[in-house]
């Protein structure tokens, strides 16, 4: 991968998920969301996973979720962080998301919680997945979409560029479900699937919602980011911005969490297969009870009717 296609600073995400690694168990209220949405889709396929890795594993919360299921067997944590892979139970080892160690072939289910989208190079890391996966295995992972945290970037820049006079960003960019879906395609995943839900959960204040979004590995890791500190003064105007806009009758503030499902499965002979052009027993237009047209006819329309 070439320098200009180097988004994040990898080293520093790990120091800073490093920082708040003793603390993610009171801070885990989203990965517990995805953890049991995504052991809930995998009970649900109703076969048997003898090997499953827990990609990107925090520490651990949903490779244990899906472990627990009886169709799986043996789960393996990876993380990219070493405070993070020693909270993980045996076998847990230390790889970034997008250099797998694993041979080809080695996992019958793939699942990871809210870790692929701050990697580097993600269609790099879902073809090394899918190699990773023994044929017809699974695929399943949970990212942060698009319209995550939208309140607190708009709010952290227009304080910047109020009290600045200029303004970068400050939350790491997220990717559209339809393009994770592309990914998905690009990749060469079979039955590839990509769905959203949008979460809406109050925090005490800005400052808190601020400081699980670096426990989440969300802040602002980007290469291109400004390296000054953000001053106090552009801080707490970003508060006042997000409390003027986001505050309930309690005291508390909402922040909206576009989560990203993905879905695939590693080709092999036995999966469905969509139909040959000009293969179909019955013309959809005789279903329909309609007249076929060719794309080049003109339309035809009654005499008054447009």
């Amino acid at each position: 991968m070439s320098d200009q296609n180097v988004l994040f600073d990898r080293k520093l995400l790990r120091r800073r998920r490093e920082r708040f690694a003793a603390e993610i168990g009171a801070r885990e209220f989203l990965l517990a969301q995805v953890a049991s949405e995504i052991a809930e889709r995998v009970d649900v396929m109703l076969r048997p996973f003898p090997r499953a890795l827990d990609l990107g594993a925090y520490h651990g919360l949903l490779g244990r979720k899906v472990a627990a299921l009886s169709s799986v067997g043996e789960m393996v944590y990876a993380e990219s962080a070493y405070a993070f892979a020693a909270l993980c139970p045996f076998p847990s080892l230390v790889c970034d998301e997008d250099a797998l160690p694993f041979k080809d072939a080695s996992f019958n289910l793939i699942v990871s919680g809210l870790a692929l989208h701050r990697v580097n190079d993600l269609p790099g890391a879902l073809i090394q997945i899918r190699h990773a996966l023994a044929p017809d295995g699974l695929f399943m992972a949970a990212l942060l979409g698009a319209r995550a945290l939208t309140e607190l970037r708009a709010a952290l820049l227009e304080a910047e560029a109020e009290t600045e006079g200029g303004a970068s960003p400050r939350v790491s960019p997220f990717v559209d479900v339809r393009d994770y879906g592309a990914l998905l395609q690009r990749a060469g995943f079979a039955l590839p699937v990509a769905d959203a839900e949008t979460l809406t959960l109050t925090y005490p204040s800005p400052r808190e919602l601020m400081r699980e979004v670096r426990a989440l590995g969300g802040g602002n890791v980007l290469l291109a980011r400004s390296k000054r500190p953000l001053p106090r003064r552009t801080l707490e105007r970003a508060e006042e911005i997000y409390r003027a806009r986001h505050s309930l009758p309690d005291g508390t503030v909402s922040a909206t969490f576009e989560i990203v499902y993905l879905s695939g499965w590693s080709p092999h002979e036995s999966q469905q297969k969509p139909l040959r052009p000009g293969s179909a027993a019955q013309r959809l237009a005789d279903a329909l009870g309609t007249t076929e047209h060719s794309a080049g006819d003109k339309a035809r329309f009654p005499k008054n009717q447009k």
